[in-house]
């Protein structure tokens, strides 16, 4: 899954696609580099960020998916938190719809996109970005991301959206400091619990850089974090993941590839 940010502040890309014509170039970009499905995504969920209204959000990422739907043979992923916006983009040719919060931010979500034809990304969340790093409270972090994210599993095949349809997402780095992030990616198996596929969300993010340096993850360059995103990725390969969202798909590609290879290698010997 390629990231494709149409905001003017997200944390690593902000303002390099706004324009439709730009942003449908990176999307062709990251097709031909690799990626199977493109989210797009119209508010920042960095930390700190200022919220967006629905119809901002909208009118930054409709043209964007309709120039997709229209010009690119892939599929679309929409990332937002809000119903409205879910809706019209479904309707507009995304077939995912890639929420972080899980339903909590917007409780019109699941009766939204019930009766849509799409998949439903389901992430782990406790708040908005002006209050998650306070929400990073947990005796143990994965037994209780599992159980969240369970009651959130639970609420949306209540509202009528189908376990078929639902994908979750342990929402690394949303509500979870440095040490809890890399707990929850050691035990990413615990998810398969929930007999559902699960989609990691680990790219640039700030717990990659800290391990780059800890005095300074700030100053960890993007292009370094994207080589730690793909080396991170093949080394979750041995999980069983639905999908990898990432910013840079051609260097994740290859750490695929190379797994891949050697997994094929080692099966013929």
């Amino acid at each position: 899954m390629g990231v494709l940010n149409v905001t003017p502040d997200s944390f690593s890309d902000g303002g390099q696609f706004l324009e439709p014509a730009r942003a449908l170039e990176q999307a062709s970009m990251l097709s031909v580099q690799g990626a199977q499905i493109i989210d797009v995504g119209g508010e920042s969920t960095r930390p700190g960020a200022v919220r967006v209204t629905p119809a901002e959000e909208q009118a930054r990422i409709l043209p964007v998916i309709e120039a997709i739907k229209s010009d690119l043979d892939i599929t679309i992923s929409v990332d937002t938190m809000n119903a409205a916006t879910a809706r019209k983009a479904v309707k507009a040719g995304a077939s995912i719809v890639n929420d972080i919060s899980g339903g909590l931010s917007d409780p019109q979500m699941f009766a939204a996109i019930q009766d849509l034809d799409c998949k439903y990304v389901l992430g782990h969340w406790r708040g908005h970005a002006d209050k998650m790093e306070s929400m990073a409270q947990y005796s143990d972090v994965a037994r209780e991301v599992v159980a969240e994210l369970a009651e959130q599993v639970a609420m949306a095949v209540a509202a009528g959206i189908s376990r078929s349809r639902i994908v979750v997402d342990p929402g690394l780095g949303f509500a979870k400091d440095i040490y809890q992030n890399w707990d929850l990616v050691n035990r990413l198996d615990e998810l398969e619990q929930l007999g559902l596929p699960v989609l990691v969300g680990a790219s640039r993010k700030r717990f990659l850089a800290h391990a780059l340096s800890a005095r300074d993850p700030a100053s960890v360059s993007m292009p370094r974090r994207d080589v730690a995103t793909a080396v991170l990725t093949a080394l979750l390969l041995q999980r069983k993941l639905w999908g990898v969202r990432v910013h840079d798909v051609q260097s994740t590609s290859d750490a695929i590839a190379i797994v891949s290879s050697l997994k094929n290698h080692q099966e013929t010997k």
